[in-house]
């Protein structure tokens, strides 16, 4: 049976991994990969994970199972930073751990499929693996566009797709640091989405996969909040590989909110079952870790601090190259000052990518995606001159 698969294309992403790994040129960038680095370009873990996985080793007497839902405790001390302190949606709301964000978002989708979704509108440009997940879920993806050619978020596009949706659609969102454009819904734009859901009732799927890389804990979810106190029911995915650096521990987590209490039952049943059939029961120690650093107020210090370092130093890098936009115009990095997160997307032809990385040692993705946090003190001024380089003219 094996011999009628077809090859299916290769990663675009891990291709250039190979590529960049092969050139021998000491200066050269990264843009591509998607993890936090630092100003030596390191993807360090994070002082306060290493705390609370030391007291691990001291304190962890078993490795049993722990159930589909995985480790409750983890899912509960995330909630007053996802929800609020004291939510009064606390009550509707029940939760799960999961492999990744990604794992967050399958289970999102294969949950809103058994209820009845039949088709789920996008934003386009995306995360590439949602349209991935959609579509291997078995539910139609119809698509929006996300932003303007100005560098905005087109409200009107999504306002559209709200409003247009049928009975048995949803339509799924960032929370915040949007991947790939850093282009997020402003304040009074998140308040007309949430009037939008609220009118009509439309199930909102949220994925937050970068809380406090944006503008702080709070403010990147200030939308989500607003969108869930306007609607009945929602369902939430949720990733710690950003904000915790843990990356390879995959540490995700998925919340369902009903319209009653006594729903939620039924509905994390489903859940349950679903999560069985797709990975039994989710990685612990990563979740386990971030509970403990959660529950112990100086470890939870320190890794306020290091996300606070962390977005500092991308809000640096942006202001550096939106000012550079101003110094020699047509460079295409304005907009950047007023985005958020790990990404944004450069106005670039093919021809003047495969240039920066041929010429110039700079990789970064086909569709123009660059990983702000790929340039530190060391390499900007040479990401900024090889832009100008390729776009001259």
């Amino acid at each position: 049976m094996l011999d009628k698969l077809e090859a299916q294309p290769a990663d675009a992403l891990l291709a250039l991994i190979k590529m960049y790994a092969a050139d021998e040129r000491a200066d050269k960038i990264d843009l591509g990969v998607g993890v936090y680095r630092t100003n030596d370009g390191a993807t360090p873990v994070f002082r306060a994970i290493k705390q609370a996985e030391q007291r691990l080793i001291d304190e962890q007497d078993s490795k049993s199972y722990l159930g589909p839902e995985g480790d409750t405790g983890f899912v509960e001390v995330l909630q007053p930073y996802i929800f609020g302190e004291s939510s009064p949606l606390l009550p509707r709301i029940e939760g799960m751990q999961t492999p990744g964000g990604t794992g967050a978002v399958r289970l999102a989708v294969a949950l809103a499929a058994k209820a009845g979704v039949t088709r789920i509108h996008l934003g386009t440009p995306s995360w590439p693996n949602h349209a991935q997940i959609l579509g291997d879920v078995g539910v139609e993806t119809v698509t929006f566009s996300h932003a303007t050619s100005g560098g905005e978020a087109d409200i009107d596009a999504v306002l559209g797709a709200i409003r247009s949706a049928g009975p048995s659609d949803a339509v799924l969102l960032h929370g915040c640091c949007h991947n790939p454009t850093g282009i997020d819904y402003t304040a009074d734009q998140w308040n007309a989405i949430a009037a939008a859901f609220a009118e009509t009732g439309v199930l909102p799927i949220l994925d937050i996969a970068y809380q406090g890389l944006g503008l702080g804990m709070d403010e990147d979810v200030a939308g989500v909040r607003n969108v869930l106190e306007a609607v009945p029911e929602a369902l939430i995915a949720y990733s710690c590989d950003k904000n915790f650096g843990l990356y390879r521990d995959r540490v995700g987590a998925f919340y369902m909110m009903a319209k009653e209490p006594g729903q939620l039952g039924a509905i994390a049943s489903n859940a349950n079952a679903l999560a069985r059939a797709n990975w039994s029961m989710p990685p612990d120690h990563g979740g386990a870790a971030v509970r403990i650093a959660l529950s112990d107020e100086g470890m939870t210090k320190v890794w306020q601090d290091e996300l606070d370092d962390m977005r500092s130093r991308m809000r640096r890098v942006r202001d550096r190259l939106a000012a550079a936009d101003n110094e020699a115009p047509g460079l295409g990095l304005s907009a950047l000052a007023s985005q958020n997160g790990l990404f944004a997307m450069l106005p670039l032809s093919k021809e003047q990518i495969v240039s920066l990385r041929e010429d110039h040692a700079i990789y970064m993705a086909g569709s123009g995606r660059i990983n702000v946090a790929g340039l530190h003190a060391g390499n900007t001024e040479k990401f900024i001159a090889a832009l100008a380089d390729v776009t001259k003219g």
